[in-house]
């Protein structure tokens, strides 16, 4: 979800806090107005010189409205960038409990933009299809869609300023699920294919992921859930609608989408993550309904020999960096040295 989040007043309807209509089609009519966005400044003459960031809105696959929002730090326009100064690329997804929100979403886009500020990286902000009309696992196929569409890129945003070589995936709440359950996909599948013909993304070099309060659950509350169950940014009915409008139709929440720690489930995959070289880090607060499962993920990492980093914060709440800026501040400071460390 949001910093919009913070806005809902205490209700026990999840279809009126998040602001969405349920249809007798099984589709949902969502409220644009609550969520505003953004347009993209892709013109260095007519946007602000003071803007430090640049943006520019490319489609992927229009029949799907498959597209990216690139964030490019204005600095390298001011010198001609070559193969030693490139910067990294940062893959990301936004939250939503996959049925709300896109990257144009002035929250998303003021995120990504100080995200490429701070860390002096390419940030590329994916938009995927919303269940309930998409389903999962659309969105992680979509998500798949993007990462080959981006190996093979002609933009010249990303083929002159990225290093294809120093890529990581980095998605919030939802996103941080879809980051997941598509690194499980692409594990494997860069295990699999050893003449590196078929399946894998090279140019496009994965280094790490990072799950910033990512989205999971079970049919069995955490004691988290429990303990913030009516929580004033993210109450369990909003999640449970989530999952209900998001996963197959007749799955229930431990689903293996939902819950990572379904038993077996990406097991074999962990082991393929952890061949790969990939490190990961997850972060998160305990005034997040979800702490519970983003810990314990980070514990079965750790006994599947991942290299992976957990930040789990006292305090705070489901989605903090998108409404305190010191906050995102803080985060992108972590996020920084998990990017440039060796």
């Amino acid at each position: 979800m949001s910093h919009e989040t913070i806005k809902l007043q205490s209700s026990n309807d999840p279809y009126k806090l998040l602001h969405i209509l349920p249809n007798p089609d099984g589709s949902i009519t969502r409220n644009e107005k609550f969520c505003p966005t953004k347009p993209a400044t892709p013109d260095p003459a007519a946007n602000d010189n003071n803007d430090p960031v640049l943006t520019k809105d490319v489609f992927i696959n229009q029949s799907k409205n498959i597209w990216l929002r690139i964030f490019l730090p204005r600095q390298p326009l001011d010198h001609d960038s070559s193969s030693s100064d490139k910067l990294p690329l940062i893959v990301y997804f936004h939250g939503g409990g996959f049925i709300v929100h896109s990257p144009d979403m002035t929250v998303y886009h003021n995120f990504c933009s100080g995200m490429a500020v701070h860390l002096q990286a390419v940030v590329v902000s994916v938009n995927y299809r919303h269940a309930p009309e998409h389903r999962l696992p659309a969105a992680y196929d979509d998500a798949i869609e993007a990462l080959h569409c981006i190996k093979t890129t002609k933009e010249d945003w990303l083929t002159k300023y990225v290093d294809f070589s120093n890529c990581f995936l980095m998605g919030s709440s939802a996103g941080g699920n879809l980051v997941y359950n598509v690194a499980l996909r692409v594990a494997a599948a860069e295990v699999d294919d050893h003449d590196h013909k078929h399946n894998n993304l090279l140019p496009l070099k994965i280094r790490g992921l990072i799950l910033h309060q990512p989205a999971f659950g079970g049919v069995n509350r955490t004691g988290s859930e429990i303990r913030l169950l009516h929580d004033r940014i993210l109450p369990a009915c909003v999640s449970d609608l989530g999952w209900e409008l998001s996963l197959p139709p007749g799955a229930d929440r431990d689903h293996e989408y939902c819950n990572p720690m379904v038993e077996g489930r990406g097991s074999k995959v962990l082991d393929q993550i952890k061949s790969l070289g990939w490190k990961v880090m997850v972060t998160g607060c305990d005034g997040d309904p979800l702490i519970d499962l983003q810990i314990k993920l980070v514990k079965v990492m750790n006994q599947k020999g991942v290299q992976v980093v957990g930040h789990f914060d006292a305090g705070g709440f489901h989605a903090i960096e998108f409404g305190i800026p010191s906050k995102a501040e803080a985060l992108f400071a972590l996020l920084k040295n998990f990017v440039f460390s060796s």
